[in-house]
């Protein structure tokens, strides 16, 4: 049983072998990337090789460098896509360091620009994002329970329940959940 609990998680798997792909279509090294993602080698080797769980920060610095949206990226290590995503098979990816749970609600489809996403945050999580995956990148924020503040473009906005921000993300965004209890909102994505 110890071995089991050990495995890693068939996403890291296939994620790890997705960023591999994306780096070796670049013909980038991982001294490359790294250079051009700002993140160490090591970590981007142990990310490739599903040694660790890639952050939500992480993941945003790749997404950046490649010119795609965490959405894309996770519906690319997904199986084929389908019109209609039932709530039990929509992928759910956890960054258990920074209490962020993201929901892909949108069916995958590499020719749409849009995407619903639906984002949980524990009380006292704080996500900080240097740049935005893809310069440009229209994001509406709804929240349906709790409250987040969202920082961009230097100006904090507090949200609560049914209140919604929209913002385009041109350089760093930070999402934080103040409490007293956790967050759950929608974010639509519109690319350029």
């Amino acid at each position: 049983m110890g071995q089991q609990e050990n495995a890693p998680d068939p996403v890291d798997v296939r994620l790890g072998a997705r960023l591999a792909e994306l780096r070796a279509e670049h013909s980038w090294s991982l001294g490359e990337l790294a250079e051009r993602s700002g993140v160490s080698r090591s970590t981007l080797s142990r990310a490739e090789r599903a040694e660790t769980s890639p952050t939500a920060s992480l993941l945003n610095r790749l997404c950046a460098v490649y010119g795609r949206t965490m959405s894309q990226l996770l519906s690319e290590v997904e199986a084929e896509p389908a019109p209609v995503v039932r709530a039990a098979d929509q992928p759910v990816w956890q960054d258990r360091a920074s209490g962020f749970v993201r929901r892909s609600v949108s069916p995958p489809h590499a020719g749409l620009r849009g995407e619903l996403v639906e984002g949980r945050l524990t009380a006292g999580a704080d996500i900080s994002y240097d740049r935005p995956p893809v310069p440009g990148l229209e994001q509406h924020i709804w929240v349906l329970e709790g409250a987040l503040a969202v920082t961009a473009g230097g100006a904090e906005h507090r949200l609560d329940p049914g209140d919604c921000l929209r913002l385009r993300v041109w350089g760093p965004t930070r999402f934080r959940c103040p409490g007293p209890g956790d967050v759950r909102y929608v974010l639509a994505v519109v690319r350029p």
